[in-house]
């Protein structure tokens, strides 16, 4: 994957961030954080201010100090929560993972970016930490099993890459996802090929001319998804995964399990792969408290 292009004025807001943490508690102060960092005053001070109003850091009046703010307790509550889910997952995927030799991965939303987050079976395919852009072609299976107005925000993102968009057939991949449970994504190797190559920023950072050839290549939004319809028991079918949702507290879909196929495989084996996934999938959201989804 290609370098992801460097935002300064970001680099600074996270260097701030953890200076406070590796302050451990210490109260700082404005001269004093701008020094320590090395960046002026000025911009040290929108930095902070706008920390302070999203509650991430607090100021105190008197001593005109700054630390570490509410915000940051809640984030991190999120955050050990997808981790912990994260470990709940490896363990339900674990046997999937050995039953087909396989790799199967635990993955979620986090901000504006899909994260893998735990994995389970022979390393290489994915690495636990890897991101991807949460913005068409990406992340279709991650609002597939949410609310309506939840998969109409994520489609009227900024693409990725150019894409072609057949709304009729994303109703019906929608429809029949949600009925049976999971989702088959099929690819040719040599999509496989491309969407590797293609994930992360990096492909923002092609040239306009570049991404439209690029997209011209890619599947539209939904072509890369099996309908029910289209899998003949007795045929095979070229797999790339086979992936189900899990669900929080609230019945809200919460993570994606995806077990690898990465090859051609009779219908009848991907449903029983695909119930399969489901039942794990089920059982990480009993153990994680959570409410299967309407």
């Amino acid at each position: 994957m290609a370098t992801a292009r460097r935002s300064p004025p970001t680099e600074r807001v996270v260097a701030v961030l953890d200076h406070f943490v590796a302050a451990r508690g210490r109260r700082i102060g404005l001269s004093a954080l701008a020094r320590e960092l090395g960046i002026s005053k000025p911009t040290c001070l929108g930095i902070v201010a706008g920390l302070t109003a999203a509650g991430y850091l607090v100021r105190d009046p008197r001593t005109l100090t700054y630390g570490l703010g509410p915000a940051l307790i809640a984030a991190g509550r999120v955050a050990q929560q997808g981790f912990a889910a994260g470990d709940v997952a490896r363990r339900h995927l674990a046997p999937l993972a050995e039953r087909y030799a396989t790799t199967c991965v635990a993955s979620g939303v986090v901000g504006e970016e899909i994260m893998v987050l735990d994995a389970a079976g022979p390393a290489g395919r994915v690495r636990v930490g890897e991101r991807y852009p949460f913005a068409p072609p990406s992340g279709l299976m991650y609002v597939l099993w949410g609310p309506d107005e939840e998969f109409e925000r994520w489609l009227a993102k900024e693409p990725t890459l150019p894409v072609r968009m057949d709304r009729g057939r994303l109703r019906v991949v929608v429809e029949q996802c949600r009925a049976s449970g999971y989702l088959v994504e099929s690819l040719t190797p040599a999509g496989m090929r491309l969407h590797a190559l293609m994930a992360g920023v990096a492909a923002y950072e092609l040239p306009q001319e570049v991404r439209a050839l690029v997209g011209e290549m890619v599947s539209s939004l939904g072509e890369r998804v099996y309908l029910g319809a289209e899998l003949g028991p007795r045929k095979r079918h070229p797999v790339n995964l086979i992936a189900a949702p899990t669900y929080d507290a609230d019945g809200r879909q919460e993570l994606v399990l995806t077990l690898y196929v990465g090859g051609s495989i009779t219908g009848a084996d991907i449903a029983r792969r695909g119930t399969a996934l489901v039942a794990a999938a089920d059982a990480v959201t009993a153990e994680l408290r959570g409410a299967m989804g309407a």
